[in-house]
């Protein structure tokens, strides 16, 4: 019914659309485990469980709550409703500071306490990370 050069291109295409297939799905699933997911502190409270999954936790820096050691920095980041206890080892950037936009990605230890091993502050006056502005704007 269909010439030889027609159940090859048929072929070809079935073949490259498998290949296409399988690319993504291993792209998807090595880029897994990278994957960081953004909370606010209320949607923390919220949680069924805490597992030790590496997550960013954004909102703004508490006023009077910045207390730098020798090592260590210990913060607190609010979105206003609830807050979490965050404890940072190494320097922050040079504008992270009280009042300000900020988001900390590390380990949760419970509900209350986060492990940071990254600090991201903001650009300049006026800018929030989209994460942070859209968890705000939502409470």
């Amino acid at each position: 019914m269909y010439g030889k050069k027609v159940k090859l291109r048929v072929l070809f295409i079935f073949l490259l659309l498998i290949s296409v297939i399988l690319s993504i799905f291993l792209i998807l699933k090595s880029l897994e485990e990278n994957v960081v997911y953004f909370l606010s502190p209320t949607e923390i409270k919220n949680l069924s469980e805490v597992k030790n999954n590496k997550i960013r936790i954004g909102g703004m820096v508490k006023n009077k709550s910045i207390m730098i050691n020798s090592d260590k920095i210990t913060f607190v980041i609010t979105d206003f409703k609830n807050e979490i206890n965050v404890i940072y080892f190494g320097s922050v950037p040079n504008l992270f500071s009280e009042g300000k936009g900020v988001v900390a990605e590390g380990f949760l230890k419970d509900r209350n306490f986060l492990i940071a091993e990254k600090i991201l502050a903001k650009h300049d006056e006026n800018y929030m990370p989209p994460e942070v502005t859209e968890a705000l704007e939502a409470k």
